[in-house]
């Protein structure tokens, strides 16, 4: 591993600086530092970092020159934000990689991401907010033996933190456009994909016979005519024994997504089902946590960005859900009565996620249990939904709106893990106006106002075990939120903002608090720098159905970014 690094390093120094001339080669790179203080704060449950200062940065470092690429990545963790996993701590070249291609076959040497399909049963990615990076270390190889035939494999080990976790992983993935094989115009396209992956792990537990080997396939269509496309993957784990020492589940998992989208000049509507049973995959059998997922099942509901439609994120449930989303836009002409002079867009976004029927919720297998839930059901536990309408318009020339409204239902103790009547479930309304101002060529004003009414659908007042708070919950209940922001930008170098979360409804007197943050940035070229300050609430944080818990924090914030 040394040799390696060392070989890396002496490449890196001989390049000359004029290198990024174009007959050279090219040299790329970003540059990041998030810097974050935490003051104790028993209000909001902050609590005392006996650092004080905590820090994540990293340096990326690419050369391109022809069919020739290499790049490596230096990671500073000191010490890790809270928040993240404790285990990034220190520093280290942790990504690095050689590619050449040449006749049509691409080699990687070294790191590299991948993804199989959609990800069912492999990806490996980077989600920095989320503090998941799970590249691959080993060899890839894409080639292109014939028109429309695209053929992929790897053999590795998935990063975990500065090391590597044990399972060693073999891919390998087809897919096939048809259309371009057999040089057909068809107006209908049709592409072919088929995956398969498996890991290896060296396991002896007494007592029970460990597979060693797990693998997992998937198969998947794509349809495209015209203004439609229809796409869907079905996918199958081998049995992978999880559980207590005592109850291992030996089912097989499987999982299926279906996608139907139709698009045309002012109106397109998207429709997804998903159902998902025992599907989690991990680089190492035996741990626990984000870094070692080896697969991505994506979760059906909206990404909101506005604060209070985040509030109570969706996590995919691998265990097992079955889920739906429909998705509707329109963009009313310019010049009409509803359109207004320059034109209206319409959102409407419709997502449910249930878990699967009978008691267990997802498949199991041991010598006392052989369960298999419905293949098709909906009026099982519901997880999650969402129904929102987002209303877009410019007024003028100077003037911009947005308006949201939705309504949530968020089942907390199903989705967060909590004994069922810790929080019970939560319905939500929630309104957003979004308002920007153009006051000159360089001045602009950004004005959010944001409310969410919440209501607890349950009542466990008859469970012995309940609390003493409203419906009998253990926990007391947030209850209703308000937020402002305001946000003036001096283009193109200076941005201020000013935000406020205030928690109205709190059960507790004395928890009714503001969550006051206020952000001042700078932009000249290349270069980003913003500092703030002010308290984050705790909570959870979602990228595409991936979440983490996120503890509360006050303090000061530096961030520091630069491309170049």
């Amino acid at each position: 591993m040394k040799k390696i690094l060392a070989l890396f390093i002496a490449f890196y120094i001989s390049i000359p600086v004029f290198c990024q001339e174009n007959q050279m080669g090219t040299i790329t790179g970003e540059f990041n530092l998030n810097l974050k203080s935490y003051q104790e704060d028993s209000l909001i449950e902050a609590e005392k970092i006996e650092e004080v200062v905590l820090s994540n940065a990293y340096l990326n470092i690419n050369y391109t020159r022809g069919n020739f690429a290499t790049g490596i990545r230096y990671e500073s963790y000191l010490n890790v934000l809270d928040g993240y996993d404790v285990e990034f701590q220190g520093n280290g070249i942790a990504y690095k990689y050689i590619t050449y291609s040449i006749d049509g076959l691409e080699v990687t040497a070294g790191n590299y991401y991948e993804q199989l399909g959609s990800g069912l049963i492999f990806r490996s990615y980077e989600e920095r907010g989320l503090g998941i990076d799970n590249a691959m270390d080993g060899i890839r190889l894409k080639y292109r033996p014939f028109n429309g035939t695209y053929l992929k494999g790897f053999i590795g080990k998935s990063r975990t933190h500065f090391t590597y976790a044990d399972g060693l992983f073999r891919g390998f993935d087809g897919e096939f456009n048809l259309n371009e094989m057999f040089q057909n115009n068809n107006k209908t396209k049709i592409i072919l994909g088929g995956s398969f992956v498996s890991r290896y792990q060296e396991r002896s537990v007494p007592n029970f016979q460990i597979p060693q080997n797990v693998g997992a396939y998937s198969s998947r269509l794509n349809l495209i005519r015209g203004a439609w496309n229809y796409s869907a993957e079905y996918a199958y784990k081998f049995n992978d024994p999880a559980g207590g020492a005592s109850e291992k589940n030996y089912a097989d998992g499987n999982a299926i997504k279906n996608n139907l989208t139709f698009s045309k000049k002012g109106f397109g509507f998207s429709i997804d089902f998903q159902r998902t049973d025992n599907m989690e995959f991990k680089s190492d059998r035996d741990k626990d946590g984000q870094a070692y997922l080896i697969n991505y099942v994506p979760t059906l509901s909206k990404q909101h960005t506005y604060a209070l439609l985040a509030l109570y994120p969706y996590a995919t449930n691998f265990n097992g859900e079955i889920g739906t989303q429909i998705d509707m836009y329109l963009k009313l002409k310019k010049g009409s009565f509803l359109g207004g002079k320059y034109g209206t867009k319409i959102n409407l976004n419709f997502s449910r996620m249930n878990a699967l029927s009978g008691e267990y919720g997802q498949s199991f297998l041991n010598d006392n249990i052989d369960y298999k839930p419905d293949l098709f059901s909906f009026n099982e536990e519901l997880y999650f939904q969402d129904i929102n309408l987002e209303v877009t318009r410019k007024i003028n020339r100077k003037l911009r709106t947005n308006f949201v409204l939705a309504n949530q239902t968020y089942n907390r103790d199903a989705i967060e893990g909590h004994p069922y009547g810790t929080y019970g479930v939560l319905n939500s309304s929630i309104i957003v106006a979004d308002i920007s101002y153009k006051i000159s060529r360089k001045h602009s004003v950004r004005v959010e106002l944001q409310t969410l009414i919440s209501k607890q659908l349950e009542d466990y007042s008859s469970d012995p075990l309940s609390g003493s708070y409203k419906n009998g919950m253990r926990e007391s209940a947030e209850g209703n939120w308000s937020m402002g922001l305001i946000e003036y930008t001096i283009s193109p170098n200076w941005f201020f903002s000013i935000q406020d979360m205030y928690n109205t409804g709190n059960e507790y007197e004395t928890k009714k608090l503001h969550y006051l943050n206020i952000d001042v940035g700078f932009i000249k070229g290349a270069n980003r720098f913003e500092i703030g300050y002010g308290k984050k609430r705790k909570g959870i944080f979602c990228a595409g159905g991936v979440c983490k818990p996120v503890p509360s924090s006050n303090g000061f914030s530096l961030t520091v970014s630069s491309t170049f």
